[in-house]
């Protein structure tokens, strides 16, 4: 999987935290409401964000399972929910356990290689699968072979920012279209996952689990950026001209001169998109009978009661 530095995963995190959509992730909340504790896997944690978004919707105990492939990238994530923490209570080399917002919140970190499927990290507890800007990244194959191992488990799932295309620029630019082309082409390239499925990502998920029978939500998550927002908007334009720039599709000049006047825009609208994917009650219930299996007293927490809510009604 393709790394990402920990100095733009904090450039963009207020950008990501702004642009989520509250009631998708509200709901997302309600589907698990009642968990003492809620059991959170996140899929290419980064530094944490995802937590750093979500925890305030939850229950107030949480046991999340941090998951990438950077070992770098966990002690960063690490670090940053330290500082991030009302209280630590505990800093051991198997889990973090700290105190935030009335709610108690014990953190493993796991160095995962997620190309191969996530599978392997399903035989822990798990409430809601979740991950952040992920999933343009990947390949349909791999997508379409997510969906199966989370549909099969009967999970709950809820992603937010995956790109969806929309790549708009204030005032424009002639090379404005000609940079996007460029821009999606590389997107589309290996990304460690196999050809990577970007502005399709989010329409891949939601058909794939409609499939298995869940009930799928969608909402725009777009980054609106303005010139209070400057070093994210001079960073994403020395990003896009550089990706597009590896495609051969424009000229060293034509790149320069874009990326000059981008560093310097008005505003900048990127695209992305939140789903929440809920299995019926049948499928939950499923889930919770193959409960002996998981470790860490999951059969007595599964007897007598189902692991997931049903879904509320879709949105028209």
């Amino acid at each position: 999987m393709s790394g990402f530095s920990a100095d733009w995963l904090a450039l963009r995190e207020p950008a990501d935290h702004a642009a989520r959509s509250r009631a998708l992730l509200d709901r997302a909340a309600a589907a698990v409401a009642g968990r003492q504790p809620v059991h959170v896997l996140d899929l290419g944690c980064g530094t944490g964000s995802n937590l750093r978004a979500m925890a305030v919707h939850l229950g107030g105990n949480q046991h999340w399972q941090l998951v990438d492939h950077d070992p770098l990238l966990l002690a960063k994530a690490r670090a940053e929910l330290r500082r991030w923490a009302d209280a630590v209570l505990r800093d051991g080399e198997d889990m973090l356990e700290l105190s935030f917002s009335g709610r108690r919140i014990a953190i493993s970190f796991i160095a995962f290689e997620l190309s191969g499927g996530v599978g392997p990290l399903l035989v822990e507890p798990v409430d809601l699968v979740t991950a952040a800007a992920l999933f343009d990244l990947a390949s349909p194959a791999w997508i379409t072979a997510f969906v199966r191992t989370v549909a099969a488990a009967g999970l709950p799932f809820y992603t937010a920012l995956t790109f969806d295309g929309r790549y708009d620029w204030e005032p424009s630019h002639p090379d404005d279209a000609a940079v996007r082309r460029a821009f999606l082409a590389h997107q589309r390239q290996d990304k460690g996952f196999g050809p990577a499925a970007g502005p399709d990502a989010t329409a891949l998920l939601a058909a794939g689990f409609r499939a298995a029978g869940y009930a799928v939500s969608e909402e725009q998550s777009p980054w609106r950026l303005t010139g209070r927002e400057r070093a994210l908007i001079a960073s994403l334009a020395d990003g896009t001209a550089a990706a597009a720039g590896e495609t051969g599709q424009l000229s060293d000049e034509r790149l320069a001169a874009w990326r000059a006047a981008r560093r310097l825009a008005e505003s900048c609208l990127i695209g992305h998109a939140d789903l929440l994917a809920l299995p019926s009650a049948g499928q939950c219930g499923g889930w919770a009978a193959s409960a002996p299996a998981r470790r860490h007293g999951a059969r007595s927490r599964a007897r007598g009661r189902r692991r997931c809510a049903a879904p509320p009604a879709p949105r028209a």
